[in-house]
């Protein structure tokens, strides 16, 4: 790689051409590490906030550009896709930049376009300054990560991730809530203008307090040789896969020529993606880091745990809003004491990280997710009321930390410190691809099973089911004393009907949980094939090819 043949000894060193000396060497931050990573975090935030805040604004931005519902979905599509796009790339960009200025370059991007996004005149517009913000934010993630763990010894290393873990699941959990809040009490382009103060403020705490390690060097010759076949599979890969996973429900999925097209670009992209860069000499994307055993069942693992916690965080104000009837704003405040919960449990998930193996962290965690899903299961009814719903929420949130922290600090196992930047930019890349893959499966699958439930159902209301007959007696009754009787019986059956159809979507939403609590006992015993570490292990330890 050439960040490894590139690797200068840090200062003291005696060794200048020894790259295992320079990996070896001690090094620590000029600045206290914990102000490092409260400001790379504080980036970050910022960042992932902006990956859900526009979701409940959408209705708002499409009828204030003129623009239809469909139409008004691109706002984010666009921002998705982009973003995938960059995530990966953070290494690659480090070696080239260095990693300090371009974690700047992606908060000035992102900054001015969240600008320009508030200030469009016309959707074609936002749409470009939304895949302006999307790359912009696409590398804020993984170099905020990558910051943290070099910043701080590995023993302390969980404790770091902890922050970087209460900013990737906290901020997709109150987004839509802060986003209805803006959009309903001043303007939708505020959800983007709120980025301007925090992204200045981010710039300036960086540029002071953030340097790069001695082992990082940019070499402004990996520009020339930019690997454009490369880029061209991974843009193709992921437009494919967001336009196919934003679409699908809406076309039928691969009934519609439309979606099997973009199926088959995600498919013929990422296979030409593996090939090319598994063969390249001076790869976008180190996809030789998943020979690495460790490694690879981090992604997989951190793919799943990304698709568990976006899938709940959907589903849960979904249900609130669709079925209860709750507001955007109501159903947001019912998942607030999950934000809590994080707060309390991270720490002490941190804490642990430095005590216990990775492996074992996880599987407590993937344990706790069976439980809490078929919880989700039971409570999950059209009777559950404000209280039961935030209960549940912070049921949901407590395996979240154990999972999250003990995944990401074995993914930096037996890992060479000069491939850091890749690490974090592949680990969040698998998180955020299981995010979007699973949001979709997960709402496709409550309208098949409550379409299965809805026919099943229905197989019982015949006038020889003495319950069914007396429900549309009683009603009849009901209607004919307020309406009349000349439409009564019609008023029953629509009454009824619309019982039943609630109740089948109740029962799809039950489903769904049934099923992600059975994905979580696949994860348990994935968890079990992870290496054996020990304790605050970090890179440079010896790691099972």
């Amino acid at each position: 790689m050439p960040a490894e043949s590139q690797a200068a000894p840090a200062p003291g060193s005696v060794t200048v051409n020894n790259p295992q000396a320079v990996s070896l060497a001690p090094w620590k931050p000029r600045v206290n590490p914990w102000l490092i990573a409260m400001t790379v975090a504080l980036a970050a935030f910022m960042e992932v906030l902006d990956t859900s805040i526009a979701n409940v604004a959408l209705p708002h931005i499409a009828g204030s550009l003129g623009a239809s519902t469909d139409e008004g979905t691109w706002v984010l599509t666009s921002y998705l896709v982009a973003n995938a796009i960059v995530l990966p790339l953070g290494g690659w960009a480090s070696n080239v930049l260095g990693r300090r200025n371009f974690f700047v370059l992606c908060i000035t991007i992102f900054t001015i376009s969240s600008f320009l996004c508030g200030a469009a005149p016309t959707l074609p517009i936002l749409l470009l300054c939304r895949i302006l913000q999307g790359a912009g934010g696409g590398g804020m993630q993984p170099m905020a990560q990558a910051i943290m763990a070099d910043s701080f010894e590995p023993q302390k290393r969980g404790q770091a991730f902890a922050l970087y873990g209460l900013v990737a699941v906290l901020a997709p959990s109150i987004g839509p809530t802060l986003g209805g809040w803006i959009t309903d009490n001043f303007s939708w382009r505020w959800i983007f203008f709120i980025n301007i103060p925090v992204g200045i403020l981010a710039f300036i705490l960086v540029t002071r307090l953030v340097d790069d390690p001695p082992w990082i060097k940019p070499d402004r010759g990996l520009l020339k040789k930019m690997d454009y076949l490369g880029l061209s599979f991974l843009i193709l890969a992921m437009g494919g896969l967001q336009i196919m996973l934003d679409k699908g429900e809406e076309n039928d999925w691969f009934s519609s020529p439309f979606i099997r097209t973009f199926a088959f670009l995600f498919v013929f992209g990422m296979a030409g993606l593996f090939y090319w860069e598994w063969n390249h000499k001076a790869p976008l994307i180190n996809i030789k880091l998943f020979k690495y055993k460790n490694f690879a069942i981090c992604c997989l693992l951190m793919m799943l745990v990304g698709g568990v916690l976006n899938a709940s965080t959907v589903l849960q104000p979904q249900f609130m809003q669709q079925l209860l009837g709750w507001t955007a704003t109501t159903s947001g405040l019912a998942l607030t004491a999950g934000g809590f919960t994080l707060v309390l449990v991270m720490p002490l998930a941190g804490f642990l990280t430095g005590k216990v193996a990775a492996r074992w962290l996880a599987v407590i965690g993937f344990t706790m997710f069976v439980f809490t899903y078929r919880y989700a299961a039971a409570v999950t009814t059209l009777n559950m009321t404000f209280a039961a719903s935030s209960w549940l929420r912070v049921i949901q949130m407590i395996p979240l930390p154990f999972c999250f922290i003990s995944l990401t600090n074995a993914a930096y196992v037996g890992m060479p410190k000069e491939q850091s930047n890749q690490v974090a930019g592949l680990i969040n890349f698998a998180r955020n691809i299981g995010g979007s893959i699973l949001i979709a499966m997960t709402s496709a699958q409550v309208t098949t099973r409550a379409m299965w439930h809805q026919q099943h159902l229905q197989n019982t209301m015949t006038p020889a089911s003495i319950g069914y007959a007396q429900q549309v007696q009683g009603l009849s009754g009901f209607f004919g004393g307020v309406f009349g009787s000349q439409n009564s019986a019609g008023m029953a059956l629509a009454s009824i009907y619309n019982q039943l159809n609630m109740q089948a979507q109740a029962q799809g939403y039950q489903d769904v949980y049934m099923e992600l609590s059975w994905m979580s006992v696949a994860l348990v015993a994935l968890a079990f094939l992870l290496s054996k570490n020990k304790p605050g292990e970090g890179p440079g330890a010896e790691a099972v090819h």
